[in-house]
């Protein structure tokens, strides 16, 4: 591949991580702002009392297409007749899996000694079949890496299902508002997705394309299960151990990490794969794309990650109100999490892109089990021995997947330190400035204390990393259209 269609590429790539971002963070955006206000309308076991179903609907939900999503976007051929296939098999899915969960709702309500669990899980399975109505279009929009349009029926879900989670939780609906919200999010969803992307299925369905698919999607379905075991477990844990209340903040807890940071990852793998899949038969190419993903995204994660650990304490006061201060500690320990944890995390997309998801398959299975041992020991010593457990888990399997990265494309440990140097000498910086910023400025309110220290610590870390790194920060600042800043800045 020559220099100028890799320049091209990754501009293109780096214009749909941008949009993809936009599209995800908005949308988060919105829910932080809702979940914010809700916690000032219900209590921890309200939150706590619809974690417990939507556990179940997120261990369920990755069975609901097999990966034959992923699969239409790492293929190159018949695109058309493999969408309509696939679009027919998600909706017999989702209709079973709608039924399945009604069916077992008394054994989940039984499992965590919660009788309101039953009604509350039969009402929310039916997200499986309203779902299944739009993946298909949400999987045309990330191939076609249209995360500009993918933007509109994101932020119209995370504004309905806001709007109506408030207005009931106002009603006094309890934690009703929390169910008929999500409920309502889902069905704006599909329907913006229909609104947005022109394709509409004919519903013929193509036997002949079905084992092809499914030599791709069954590795992938694999690990999203191990994924989705990996990302809940910690919520079971703290549920069946600790209770409804523990886990309601320790579900508020998680909120910011995942807003900033867990975001960039989910963000970088919908808008790369299609990406890596596109240059699958050029290694080099790859590999630098893989390293250069590593660099841009530290860019970005390393002062997220650093200031919520310093701010946590006036961010949750503004957020959810003083009465919530057990969330501090736990959010602290989860921004060390996500800072490790990010490190190289997006190697996946390559392993899919060359059409070895097998590797990641291997990988993720290791990682479950380590994990759930550690996440038992770390529940004697309540949420924030829990959170502990996460972030220990995360070094190892960040040093595991680094080390298979070496032998799998030829990454060294050396290449991926140049590519993170930069972001973390740039926050040492803003540690340096942001800690005395807070003690000066603790005594005037929380709402002043951050806004001083985010002003500071974003000016420290800009600065330092203009001084470490000006080629990579031009870059993003012409990604961003705003060149004129990027000329101004000496």
């Amino acid at each position: 591949m020559t220099d100028t269609k890799t320049a091209d590429l990754g501009t293109t790539a780096a214009h749909a991580v941008i949009w993809n971002y936009a599209s995800f963070a908005s949308g988060k955006a919105l829910v932080l702002v809702t979940m914010a206000i809700l916690a000032r309308l219900l209590t921890p076991a309200d939150f706590g009392m619809v974690g417990f179903a939507t556990l179940v609907l997120a261990h369920l939900s990755v069975l609901t297409n097999l990966g034959l999503g992923a699969a239409v976007i790492q293929r190159k051929g018949d695109i058309e007749a493999e969408a309509q296939t696939v679009f027919i098999i998600n909706i017999v899915l989702g209709a079973a899996f709608t039924v399945i969960t009604i069916l077992i709702a008394p054994l989940v309500a039984a499992f965590f000694a919660e009788p309101l669990v039953t009604p509350i899980l039969r009402v929310l399975a039916f997200s499986f079949v309203l779902e299944s109505l739009g993946s298909m279009h949400q999987v045309l929009l990330r191939k076609n890496l249209a995360f500009r349009r993918k933007l509109i029926p994101d932020v119209g879900r995370a504004i309905v299902q806001g709007t109506v989670a408030i207005t009931t939780a106002a009603a006094g609906f309890g934690v009703w508002a929390l169910v008929w919200g999500q409920l309502a999010g889902v069905v704006t969803n599909v329907a913006l997705s229909w609104a947005v992307i022109p394709w509409r299925p004919t519903y013929r369905f193509q036997r002949r394309l079905v084992r092809p698919l499914a030599r791709f999607g069954v590795p992938l379905v694999i690990t999203d299960i191990e994924y989705a075991i990996w990302s809940n477990l910690d919520y079971v844990i703290v549920g069946r151990l600790l209770g409804d209340s523990a886990l309601g903040i320790y579900t508020l807890a998680y909120r910011l990490p995942e807003l900033l940071v867990h975001s960039v990852w989910r963000v970088l793998a919908n808008a790369i794969f299609p990406v890596f899949s596109r240059i699958q038969d050029d290694a080099e190419a790859l590999r630098r794309g893989f390293l250069a993903t590593i660099r841009y995204t530290q860019i970005a994660i390393v002062p997220l990650c650093l200031g919520i650990f310093l701010t946590a304490e006036p961010t949750v006061d503004i957020m959810f109100g003083d009465q919530w201060g057990a969330v501090v500690p736990v959010m602290r320990i989860m921004a060390l999490f996500a800072l490790v944890g990010s490190i190289g995390v997006n190697i996946g997309d390559v392993y899919k892109a060359i059409g070895r998801p097998d590797v990641l398959a291997k990988l993720s299975v290791m990682e479950l089990g380590i994990l759930f041992p550690a996440l038992l020991y770390g529940a004697q010593y309540g949420i924030v021995g829990v959170a502990w457990a996460h972030a220990a888990v995360a070094t190892v399997d960040t040093v595991v997947r680094l080390i298979v990265a070496r032998f799998m494309i030829g990454i060294s440990l050396r290449d991926v330190a140049r590519q993170l140097l930069p972001s973390l000498r740039a926050g040492l910086w803003l540690v340096v400035a942001v800690v005395p910023a807070l003690r000066l400025t603790a005594n005037l309110g929380s709402v002043a204390t951050l806004l001083i220290a985010a002003t500071v610590g974003a000016s420290a870390y800009f600065a330092a990393l203009w001084r470490q790194d000006e080629g990579s920060v031009r870059r993003i600042l012409g990604w961003l259209g705003i060149e004129r800043l990027a000329g101004a800045v000496k």
